[in-house]
């Protein structure tokens, strides 16, 4: 059984990184615009954050030191500098967006503005961070979060075209009203939110909290490739519903609401209720991890004490960064900036950084003086390259995509 609950580490990581609150409503934006047509991109996604979560467990397992630990000391002070101040850029904004999105969720929930929530969101979140335990926080909203597997259910009960669906999905093709910067703006967005770098920075540093050893490289695979492609099949369920209900009428979704409809159209009331449990159980998950992401790399850079594992007192300027942290989020989420167009500009900024962070990943899995015999593989180092040729493209398309498409409109 304690093996079994060890697995919520990569559910809770790959909630983050597959149904935030950005990708939650991008998913059902994609599937409605563009059917399953983008579904290739989150199979890319999948594999790709499995090769370098793997990568960066298996780093923490032998080494005993999480990814950014040693960031700097592979790349230098001033390359880690510019991957600690990209980095953090895209964990607040994203932090910001996942305290509007659980707020959003409990408006579903009540009817009280999601604006009154924020504060309580944000307080509720920084309590748990200082006094729960890391392994149960971990494993409680791990667990909550599997509510969305609802999604799935309310699919079969949609009964949707299936062979339509896998059309879209294995002959992929651009719409004829939409166009190819636009396809390719969504489609870098996907895999930038599938493979967000604050994803390793809280796996690895997560592994370093529960102590992972050489003997734990078994439950540190068996994070990765349960946790992961389970939110990859989450994120094409939500996109599937949506591609269900909403593609045929050439309808468009922009909001969380729009998002859980197909559920409650599938399964009732009782089906909206545990989606809406999902919805925020995902988004305050996320909300815990891109914080204490954002706390693990700065501690990390600068060689403090960091991690729930110690007392506070011991760990003080860890617990300051993460306090500063959901300050500045709280007080952006707070300005009244939509949380959902947030988390999707985030989305492509981190695909802008993702070479900074997968690249020191992939040489210290190669280095002996880390890593002794456990060092990579030829399988692994293949996938590692062509992944990082990919993440490069992307990188120098990002911006560019998003100026010339004005963010995918």
């Amino acid at each position: 059984m304690k093996k079994v609950l060890g697995v919520t580490l990569g559910i809770l990581t790959a909630f983050g990184g597959f149904v935030d609150i950005g990708d939650l409503v991008a998913n059902a934006l994609v599937g409605s615009r563009f059917g399953m047509s983008l579904a290739w991109v989150v199979v890319v996604g999948v594999v790709g954050i499995c090769v370098f979560a793997e990568m960066s467990g298996r780093i923490a397992a032998v080494s005993g030191r999480p990814v950014f630990d040693l960031v700097r000391e592979r790349l230098g002070p001033r390359a880690g500098l510019v991957n600690l101040i990209a980095s953090l850029f895209v964990n607040v904004l994203t932090l910001a967006a996942e305290i509007g999105g659980a707020s959003l969720a409990l408006e579903l929930a009540t009817g009280v503005n999601y604006l009154l929530w924020v504060p309580a969101v944000a307080l509720v979140a920084w309590l748990v961070m200082w006094r729960v335990k890391f392994e149960t926080m971990e494993r409680v909203f791990g667990l909550m979060g599997l509510a969305l597997v609802v999604f799935v259910v309310a699919l079969w009960q949609l009964g949707p075209d299936w062979g339509g669906l896998v059309e879209q999905a294995t002959r992929p093709r651009v719409p004829a009203d939409e166009g190819v910067p636009t396809y390719f703006y969504y489609a870098v967005a996907l895999l930038g939110g599938a493979m967000t770098p604050y994803e390793v920075f809280f796996f690895s540093s997560g592994g370093v909290e529960e102590r992972w050893t050489r003997k734990d490289l078994v439950m540190s695979r068996a994070n990765v490739f349960a946790g992961f492609p389970l939110g990859g099949l989450l994120s094409l369920a939500i996109a599937a519903c949506a591609a269900t209900v909403f593609l045929p009428d050439m309808a468009q979704v922009d909001s969380l609401g729009q998002m859980v409809l197909p559920v409650g159209l599938g399964l009732g009331q009782i089906g909206l209720a545990l989606v809406i449990v999902g919805v925020f159980a995902a988004t305050f998950g996320a909300t815990l991890e891109t914080a204490l992401s954002s706390a693990y790399s700065v501690s990390q850079y600068f060689g403090w004490q960091w991690g729930k594992y110690v007392r506070p007192l011991r760990a003080a300027r860890f617990h300051a960064t993460l306090l500063v942290s959901m300050v500045v989020a709280t007080a952006l989420i707070l300005t009244t900036v939509d949380p959902i167009k947030v988390t999707e500009y985030s989305l492509v900024f981190s695909a802008a950084a993702l070479p900074l962070t997968y690249l020191p990943v992939l040489m210290v899995a190669n280095d002996s003086d880390y890593m002794g015999g456990k060092v990579n593989g030829r399988f692994s180092n293949f996938l590692g390259t062509v992944y990082m040729v990919l993440l490069v493209v992307v990188a120098v398309a990002a911006i560019p995509l998003m100026l010339a498409t004005k963010a995918g409109q």
